[in-house]
């Protein structure tokens, strides 16, 4: 059984900054696409990067500059550095796999707010 479980989310003020990890259940090196999702409330939910085995690394407009997507291939963790945070950064956040078929983990909230 494939799982990714995030952690790392909270509440922080507008400008702040906050790290996200999301643990495999087995090695990252299984995935062909490893990345992070977005959804705010009455919206759908939207890529915000995704990165290939290769290291091919996609950013939402919205985040490049700001957000950072980075792996410890040792503890099969994948993380998601975000600086300068907006309001508009409020959101769950969910961590993505593709191994075959697409698995996600459960969501982290992250709220910012003053």
């Amino acid at each position: 059984q494939v799982q990714l479980v995030e952690s790392g989310g909270g509440l922080v003020q507008p400008g702040g900054s906050l790290r996200l990890s999301c643990e495999a259940s087995g090695s990252i090196f299984n995935f062909s696409t490893m990345g992070w999702y977005r959804q705010a409330p009455g919206k759908q939910r939207d890529m915000v990067v995704t990165q290939t085995r290769g290291g091919n690394t996609n950013y939402a407009d919205s985040v490049k500059g700001r957000f950072t997507i980075s792996r410890d291939n040792a503890k099969n963790t994948v993380y998601l550095q975000m600086n300068s945070l907006k309001a508009e950064d409020t959101a769950v956040y969910y961590c993505y796999g593709r191994w075959g078929i697409p698995y996600w983990g459960q969501g982290t909230q992250v709220t910012v707010s003053s």
